[in-house]
């Protein structure tokens, strides 16, 4: 199993900036990708950005240019920077992860961290 534990969520004003991090323990081996979804209330979980063990990279078209994502494999962590923040941003962020087990590939969730945007 692998537990991903993130924090850095809060409320921030339009324009503010947050930094999230998601740090993975537990059966970590074979993990080769991390990111960051997030579901705004009423809507469908979606895509925020992405990056592989390599570091290769993948953002939502709403997010590039605002958004970075990071990662430092020695701290089995993920970093998801968020600069020029909208309130169309609010919404519960969580962290993923894909590990390859073999033929499968296993997807695990974090619990989510809040991220409130006010105008």
């Amino acid at each position: 199993q692998v537990q991903l534990v993130e924090s850095g969520g809060g409320l921030v004003q339009a324009g503010g900036s947050l930094r999230l991090s998601c740090e993975a323990t537990g059966s970590i081996f074979g993990i080769n990708l991390m990111g960051w979804h997030r579901q705004a209330p009423g809507k469908q979980r979606e895509l925020v950005a992405s990056i592989t063990t390599g570091g290769s990279t993948n953002y939502a078209d709403s997010m590039k240019g605002r958004f970075t994502i990071s990662r430092d494999n020695a701290k089995n962590t993920v970093y998801l920077q968020m600069n020029s923040l909208k309130p169309e941003d609010t919404a519960v962020y969580y962290c993923n992860a894909l590990k390859v087990a073999g033929t499968t590939t296993l997807r695990y969730w974090g619990q989510g961290t809040q991220v409130t945007v006010s105008s």
